[in-house]
């Protein structure tokens, strides 16, 4: 895998995947574009919920929709690393198996989720979810 990040002006970054898609990123807080550190965040957010909904469909659940909500703390300091992060799944569907709802939840964070497991070597990963009935 191979990426590659360019200045563009101010603490603006363009970051370009090698599968050809471009994102804009914000140095500076964050005011005009999603910050490098929320950008990790979204990963997290992305590919564990790959996982939430494969894991569901493989199960034959009828899922209708996932949401990741995180949240996540920071040290007060440079570096201003995280220190906690949570994932809240919100999943919607008809007849969902809570069982399976929770397996998949936590075998995304403990066994499949690359960001995830790789976030977890240093920072305090939890997860929570909730059945929203569709």
């Amino acid at each position: 895998m191979e990426a590659k990040v360019k200045w563009v002006e101010d603490f603006k970054f363009l970051g370009q995947s090698n599968s050809g898609h471009s994102i804009v990123m914000d140095g500076n807080g964050g005011s005009t574009a999603p910050s490098p550190m929320e950008m990790v965040l979204l990963g997290a957010g992305g590919c564990s919920s790959v996982d939430v909904v494969d894991g569901l469909k493989k199960a034959d659940q009828k899922v209708m929709g996932c949401v990741a909500q995180l949240t996540a703390e920071r040290r007060d300091t440079p570096p201003r690393i995280f220190t906690k992060v949570n994932i809240h799944f919100v999943v919607t569907g008809e007849n969902l198996d809570a069982k399976i709802v929770e397996r998949v939840t936590t075998d995304s964070l403990e066994k499949y989720c690359s960001v995830c497991l790789m976030l977890g070597e240093a920072v305090d990963m939890t997860h929570s979810w909730e059945i929203v009935v569709a």
